[in-house]
């Protein structure tokens, strides 16, 4: 856990015009899937109840002219989307930032922005660095529900990646939602360009549309590799709920003391002629994974769906 990253002179020193250099030049940020794509809702609290239905009415036919109706019932159970912190300080020598020759902070801000949204992802979707508060992350939920196919299960004679990819949805359909979203890692560009029938044909209908869906590549260097790896996640996103109670809030900081989760002193910003710029943002996620008729277990029923390497 690092507390004493700085942007030193020697870092900086590429920055530092020795004449004239006006522009920099960052590579595009990485798109968050989790942002992009799940349903968003604004918090005031830094807890909100979410009731999901957790059983479901019943009809009967009545017998005769004078049968006895019976009776059914609705009931609720509550989810909780329970708020999180994500935050991250960037200390700067006054005498560097002044010896630059553009806007560090307005080139610092998108970056620390996209390393707030990889946090994010790496938590919701691999479980890395996931808050107790949060339910399990979608990868390992979507296998505990058995939600899961392996890359290479279908023969190319019945369609391959293809079918592979069917395999998937279908799983998702089983439990009783509709894929609407599809994200994998980046392989999977060529993977779905090289797709071919047995013919040698490409299948048209899948080259960066699967089915009907579209498939993103987000989240790059999060994906895991090695064995049994998950390399795309399809489900019904709308099932994910993300909760902002804060957006990215950016704060300038010169009179501040930096410590170590010891409690030491690592940077005392106005004895050391330092700035810091302070990125918070705080969110809450659950799934609500609806009941429904078509699985009405819920340790068997998840509305995402992992294809993952083999295992061999």
């Amino acid at each position: 856990m690092p507390y004493n990253n700085v942007i030193s002179r020697t870092e900086a020193q590429a920055l530092i015009p020795e004449q004239v250099v006006d522009d920099l030049m960052t590579g595009l940020m990485n798109e968050s899937a989790a942002l992009q794509l799940f349903r968003q809702v604004r918090m005031a609290t830094n807890q909100t109840r979410m009731p999901v239905i957790s059983a479901l009415p019943t009809a009967y036919f009545v017998s005769g002219d004078t049968g006895l109706k019976q009776t059914t019932e609705v009931n609720w159970a509550n989810k909780y989307l329970n708020v999180e912190e994500l935050a991250a300080i960037v200390p700067i020598p006054e005498s560097v930032l002044d010896d630059t020759g553009f806007d560090v902070w307005g080139a610092v801000r998108p970056l620390l922005e996209n390393a707030i949204a990889r946090a994010l992802d790496a938590a919701v979707f691999f479980d890395v660095n996931k808050p107790a508060s949060w339910p399990a992350a979608i990868v390992p939920n979507a296998i505990s529900a058995g939600n899961v196919v392996t890359r290479g299960t279908t023969t190319a004679a019945n369609g391959g990646i293809a079918g592979d990819f069917s395999d998937l949805c279908a799983t998702v359909e089983a439990d009783g939602f509709d894929v609407n979203g599809l994200i994998t890692n980046t392989t999977y560009k060529g993977r779905l360009r090289n797709a071919r029938d047995t013919t040698g044909q490409s299948l048209m209908d899948i080259n960066g549309n699967v089915y009907g869906v579209t498939a993103r590549h987000p989240m790059r260097g999060l994906w895991p590799t090695g064995l049994s790896a998950a390399e795309a996640i399809a489900g019904d996103f709308t099932q994910g709920i993300l909760g902002i109670r804060q957006d990215f809030t950016f704060k300038l900081l010169d009179q501040a003391v930096i410590t170590d989760n010891t409690g030491a002193i690592i940077y005392n910003l106005a004895q050391q002629d330092m700035v810091a710029m302070r990125v918070v943002f705080r969110c809450a996620f659950q799934t609500s994974n609806t009941l429904n008729y078509d699985q009405a277990i819920e340790a068997s029923r998840f509305p995402f769906a992992v294809l993952r390497s083999p295992a061999v």
